[in-house]
Formats: structure tokens, C-alpha cells, sequence
């Protein structure tokens, strides 16, 4: 039987249509949607959140989009100017939950980076890492034992990547490894356009008791072409508060506990 186009679309079929727009154009408004399906912009938000709850389309100001995939990540110069109080703000939250005596991986990152200042003041504890400004910092903390995982020298990050990195991080049990990265979402999970990463960035998480994810929302609902880990392998996941409420309702639901931090921008 066929559909007649005059009647009105049940808020499955009007999603799956939604979807299908989205990927054509990429963006679309608020009003464009409402005029597209001739319904109210409440219907039209409720709609987004429920794809975005679902990993599907993300949230724009005024509008919704579908996934865009990064080609090259910035570099470490670049990051650095960026996004300062949100950094912050994730790297106190991550910090918080290091404990004495532990053996500490950070992800080469300019978000993990903030965390040195906090780790410092820590007692017995070994920081293990593959970025070469983390370990430059460090060297004013003798009380704290540190480790670089040597390899490959990627020098627009500043970090070691490859296998001799990640073989030298299967030697070590390590007590929680923050992971960084440059995309993330709930369908894709973590990826990076840099197939050298990826063997690092896994093989911390095969060694460690704790798996957390440390990344900004302006990189969720991005991806790169390789693809790192599934949410679901972190144990928990630091954010910034302005990740959507219905994203954060479908990171919940993949597992990890999810911790949004809170910058402070006075």
C-alpha cells in the first residue's frame, strides 16, 4: 500500500527522515526542520535530543548536525591556546581521583598536561607518560618517580608514538591511565586520524586497572579514521559542562560514570 504523503508522520518516520537530511546537508536550523516537516520547534528539539541520546545527530546553537570526521588534529602550539578554562577545569576533575602511591599514566595532551601542576603534590607516585612537555614539567618534582615510554617522536605533538612506545607500556602495571583525544562519539567511540596512536593510546588502557577518558565536548561528535576503543572500556569519562544533556544521557547509558566539570570563566 502506498504512503500518502498528506498524512502525518509518526515520530519514528520523521526522525529516520530527519537523519536522512542531515546526512545530506550536514546542518540544518531549527526553523529549516520545521518547515521541512511542518511541525512546532518544541517537536522539532525533542526530536534532536532523542537522535543525540542515541549518538546520531549532535546539537548545534539553533540547530542539529550530523557527524563531521577530523582529517589532522592541530598542533601542540595550536591546543595550547585554546579552550583554557575548560582544560582546567577537566584536569582538577580528573586529578581528584589519583591517590598516593599510585602509578599514573598521562595521554600526551595539552587538557592531561593541566594535570601536572596537581599531581606534584602528590606523595609516591610514579607518572608514566608519552609526551615529552609532561615530562619536561616533571623535572621540577624529584619526589615523584616518572617514566616516558620512549618511540617513535611525533614532534607537532610533542609525544612518542607507535609500537616501541606501546611495548614499553605493556611492561608496566599502571593504576589509572588518562586517555586524551581529538574526536569521540557515542556511535564511533574514541578514534584519531593517526593510525600511529592508536597502538599507544590501547596499549595503556590494556595495562591499567582504571581507564578514564579526559575530553572536551567541542570534540564530541567528531571522528577520525582509526578507531581506538568503544565509551564502554572506560570506566569513566571527564567532560566539560557543556556537553548536552542529551548526550550525556547516552554516554551514561553506555556505561562509564560521567563527570562534568565546570570551568571557572571570572
Amino acid at each position: 500500500m502506498a504512503e500518502d504523503p498528506s498524512l502525518p508522520l509518526i515520530p519514528d518516520q520523521r526522525r529516520e527522515q530527519l537523519l536522512k537530511f542531515l546526512r545530506r546537508d550536514g546542518v540544518l536550523s531549527v526553523q529549516q526542520i520545521t518547515q521541512l516537516f511542518g511541525v512546532s520547534h518544541m517537536t522539532v528539539r525533542r526530536d534532536i535530543a532523542e537522535l543525540e541520546r542515541q549518538g546520531l545527530v549532535f546539537s548545534v546553537p539553533g540547530g542539529a548536525r550530523i557527524a563531521s570526521q577530523v582529517q589532522s588534529e592541530p598542533s601542540y602550539q595550536v591546543k595550547s591556546l585554546v579552550e583554557q578554562p575548560q582544560k582546567e577545569a577537566m584536569a582538577a576533575r580528573a586529578a581528584a581521583l589519583v591517590q598516593d602511591g599510585m602509578t599514573v599514566y598521562l595521554d600526551a595532551g595539552t587538557t592531561l598536561l593541566a594535570m601536572v601542576p596537581l599531581l606534584v603534590r602528590h606523595q609516591s607516585l610514579t607518572v608514566v607518560t608519552n609526551d615529552f612537555t609532561t615530562v619536561d614539567q616533571l623535572m621540577a618534582a624529584p619526589h615523584l618517580d616518572v617514566i616516558h615510554v620512549g618511540g617513535q617522536v611525533e614532534p607537532s605533538n610533542r609525544s612518542s608514538v607507535g609500537r616501541l612506545a606501546a611495548t614499553t607500556l605493556r611492561q608496566l602495571a599502571l593504576d589509572i591511565a588518562f586517555i586524551s583525544t581529538s574526536s569521540w562519539d557515542l556511535l564511533r567511540g574514541v578514534t584519531t586520524p593517526s593510525a600511529a596512536k592508536v597502538e599507544v593510546k590501547q596499549a595503556a588502557m590494556e595495562c591499567t586497572s582504571s581507564s578514564v577518558l579526559v575530553a572536551g565536548s567541542s570534540k564530541f561528535g567528531t571522528f577520525g579514521k582509526f578507531r581506538v576503543s568503544p565509551l564502554s572500556a572506560f570506566d569513566t569519562i571527564v567532560t566539560d559542562e557543556s556537553l548536552t544533556e542529551a548526550a550525556a544521557e547516552g554516554v551514561r547509558a553506555d556505561g562509564p560514570d560521567l563527570l562534568l566539570a565546570t570551568a571557572d570563566t571570572a
